[in-house]
């Protein structure tokens, strides 16, 4: 805190790209809801409609992300004066646009829908796993270029190894924190008696974004915030370089809990084989 500049607060946001980014991304989670309802009744189960609202919520913990990595949603007219974006709250002197929450849904939620159910039935393995992984990486850079290259908002830290104006290392970040919530939810999913167990995933999203983010993402944040002029460039591709190293790291040992024996696709017309914590 108290390292945003001037410069960066009265950056005018632009309106286009502010409605793009809000409806459109609404949209998307409008349609993923839709697929979720229909994928949960056919196996019968709440795991996908869970897992998007657990994300969702979770992005109320945004400014804490904010702060860390020094982000900064424009907010500002044209002549710098703020109030021109859709924002709904603010925390640590940082506004909250309300498509953090369905960008969260976008970022977070989608793998459970595509590689949830593989994961649950053993048919995903550690090959698997990191194609999921690069996938959701190339899906964050793809989401977060856009967001910073148009003027919505901006990494304004000392990051190194940028694309466009969005630095590498945090999609990485993010794609290992996707990994480590599906991974984390399937196994919980699997072994809750009830669906009202699956509840837990509102619980579940934020220590993983934040095991994620916080902890493998620590060598970067401590970097890019030295005191005393030992920010330099060189410290800080040290700690980008061991912070990408990291996310391998995990998502190597996510391989490991990966359940082992296929079962198959399970009938879910049959009430007494249907998979154990499932039932609505």
């Amino acid at each position: 805190m108290g390292r945003m500049p001037i410069d960066v607060m009265q950056h005018p946001l632009d309106l286009v790209w502010q409605s793009i980014f809000t409806w459109l991304s609404w949209g998307i989670v409008a349609v993923m809801l839709v697929v979720a309802v229909q994928m949960g009744r056919k196996q019968r189960t709440p795991f996908y409609v869970i897992a998007i609202l657990a994300a969702g919520v979770g992005a109320y913990a945004e400014p804490l992300y904010d702060v860390a990595f020094d982000l900064w949603f424009y907010d500002a007219q044209a002549g710098g004066a703020p109030g021109a974006g859709y924002m709904h709250f603010s925390a640590f002197g940082v506004v909250q646009p309300i498509w953090t929450h369905s960008g969260y849904v976008i970022l977070y939620a989608t793998a459970c829908l595509y590689a949830g159910r593989r994961i649950y039935e053993g048919r995903l393995g550690r090959r698997g796993l990191f194609t999921v992984w690069g996938i959701e990486i190339a899906a964050s850079c793809l989401f977060e270029i856009i967001g910073t290259g148009t003027g919505v908002y901006t990494y304004y830290g000392p990051f190194v190894a940028r694309i466009w104006n969005y630095p590498l290392v945090i999609g990485v970040l993010e794609g290992t924190q996707v990994v480590l919530f599906t991974v984390v939810a399937v196994l919980i999913w699997r072994q809750v008696s009830s669906a009202w167990g699956l509840l837990s995933l509102f619980v579940v999203f934020p220590m993983t974004f934040f095991a994620a983010n916080f902890g493998v993402g620590a060598p970067v944040i401590i970097a890019m915030h030295l005191d005393g002029g030992h920010a330099t460039v060189p410290v800080i591709w040290i700690a980008t370089l061991a912070t990408i190293g990291l996310c391998a790291v995990v998502v190597n040992g996510l391989s490991r809990f990966l359940p082992q024996t296929p079962v198959g696709p399970l009938p879910v017309d049959l009430p007494d084989r249907a998979p154990a914590g499932t039932s609505l």
